[in-house]
Parts: C-alpha cells; structure tokens; sequence
C-alpha cells in the first residue's frame, strides 16, 4: 500500500512539474495563403507536428506582407512565407532570424482555355506585353502577398510599368483562389503558384475553366522558407519552439512527407531544405 501511494505521489508530482512546460506549447505562426489553401498545413504540417512534438501550431493565413509585418509586431513567433527579398529585408532590420529554406514550387501564369490574348507557350515578358496590348483581362492579387511581389517585379522585368489604372487590370485585395475564380469570372489570365493552381484544378474536379499557359521560366521559380522572430525585438517570442519548427520542418522525415504531398497526382511543393 505504501509502495502504491508513493507511486501515485510521484506521478502526480510529475505532472504538476509539466504543466508549466504544457501551457506554452503552442506555436503561434503566420504563413502564406498558399500554403492554407493548398491543405498543406491542416492535412500534413500542423497534426504531424503535434504528433510528432506534442505542440501545437495555431497559424493565421496571410499574404506573405501581412505575415512579415506581424513578425515585426511580435504577433507570431515564426513565420512561414515565400518573398525572399522582403524576408531579407526583415532580416536585415533584426526582426527575423534564421532564415531557412523548406520547399519550392512555381508561379504559373493561367487563363482560358481558348486563350483570347493568344499567350501559350510564350515566355513570360512576351506573355504580359502581349496581354497589355491587348488589354486582356488580368486578376492580380494586389494584396501585397508573395504572388503579388513577384507579379509587379515581372511587369517590371519586362520592361513595362504596373498596368495599376488600366481597367483591363483588376486588383482583387484577395486570396489566390478567389483570384482565380475571379479571373475565370472575367474570362481573364492571372498567376499563382502552382501547389494553388493544382488544388484549384483538384476542386473543379482535374478539369478546371483556366488552364496553365505560361510556364517553365526560370523566373517563376517559388521559394518557401522559414525564419524565426528575433527576441531581442520581440522579447516574449518563442524561439524555442520556432527553432524546433524549422528544424522539424528542414528534418528528412518531414521533407519527405511534403514530397509525397500529392493532388491529382501531382507534387504541390518540392522539398529543398539543405
């Protein structure tokens, strides 16, 4: 009987000792809307990452502007986006830490099937001339997202100004998939990533109203990566658990699951953590 309490006794000196640690174990992140939508986080990340580490990771889907701003609120303890310029930026103003990158995809630049404007095949800067001159309907995100950051740098590449007063030119303040349901509304092209396009193709049942028109150019290369809130900026961020999300995230095991995360039987992102 005495050895019985004492066993009871340490069990539940043991569990007072863990709660504590189990009240703060809840990552709190802000991410892409691409990475939310294409069911990344709620069928693979998130519930592997509490089975595998018994923490919880309660996320907000952004685009990649308001993501890095809420970093620099010390809204969130990590951050997982794709503009690898502006996350350097961040960087370089102490906000973030630790910049690893997990995963790629491509941008894709998609629109009817008939293709009014006439783009297919085309490289992108001959795809975008062309559609401004001849002012075919284009959706862009105008949201300040990854997708849009990486929009205005393509009409700059191409030597045009952002078409921002054009009314062939709609800016939706939106999400990739209403972007693109809103394209397709207007019969129109837009560009997104496409782990997006793939699961939108996944929810029109692998035929989809817009098809992929433009694609393979090494500019619409897609990196995704993590980076951890600095402390000495935000002083009550977790940098533990970031530290041991971006870790999990960069380990074999998980770059592997997020290899063999498929749609329509198609890869939605390409693991590259190195």
């Amino acid at each position: 009987m005495k050895r019985l309490l004492i066993a009871v006794l340490s069990c539940l000196v043991v569990a007072a000792m863990a709660l504590p640690v189990m009240a703060g174990q809840t990552l709190m992140m802000a991410t892409t809307t691409s990475t939310a939508n294409t069911g990344l986080l709620d069928e693979l990340v998130v519930p592997k990452f509490l089975k595998d580490t018994g923490i919880e990771i309660k996320y907000v889907a952004v685009g990649t502007g308001k993501a890095l701003k809420m970093a620099e609120n010390c809204d969130v303890d990590v951050v997982l986006v794709h503009a690898p310029a502006a996350e350097k930026a961040y960087v370089d103003k102490g906000v973030l830490i630790d910049r690893k990158e997990l995963m790629y995809n491509d941008f894709v630049i998609i629109g009817p099937a008939d293709d009014p404007a006439g783009v297919q095949g085309m490289n992108v800067a001959e795809a975008l001339k062309t559609i401004a001159q001849k002012q075919a309907v284009f959706a862009s995100r105008g949201d300040n997202s990854g997708t849009h950051k990486k929009e205005l740098s393509l009409w700059k590449a191409a030597g045009m100004a952002v078409p921002e007063k054009a009314a062939w030119y709609v800016q939706t303040g939106q999400g990739m998939l209403p972007t693109i349901n809103i394209a397709n509304e207007k019969n129109g092209y837009t560009m997104t990533d496409r782990g997006t396009y793939i699961k939108y193709a996944d929810t029109k049942g692998g035929n989809p109203p817009l098809v992929v028109l433009v694609e393979g150019d090494k500019v619409l290369f897609n990196q995704y990566s993590a980076l951890a809130v600095n402390t000495a900026k935000c002083k009550d961020a977790q940098y533990e658990l970031a530290t041991k999300f971006i870790n999990w995230m960069a380990s074999p095991e998980t770059q592997a699951a997020i290899g063999n995360f498929k749609l329509l039987g198609k890869k939605l992102f390409i693991p590259n953590a190195k």
